[in-house]
């Protein structure tokens, strides 16, 4: 597969790491401010992005 070479593929999976990260704060917040609504959703797109972090930085690479 030929990849244009203007496109860092590497950005991928670190973009979506930094989102779980991200998601970790925001779940911790949430929890202080007792905002369960806000944890799930949260939840749900630390999930999201710790898939694609994985499908692009796991074992078996997209």
């Amino acid at each position: 597969m030929q990849v244009h070479p203007r496109i860092v593929p590497i950005l991928t999976p670190l973009a979506a790491t930094g989102l779980v990260i991200i998601m970790i704060g925001a779940m911790i917040t949430h929890a202080r401010r007792k905002e369960p609504g806000a944890i799930v959703f949260n939840a749900v797109l630390l999930i999201a992005a710790a898939v694609i972090a994985w499908g692009r930085f796991g074992p078996y690479a997209l």
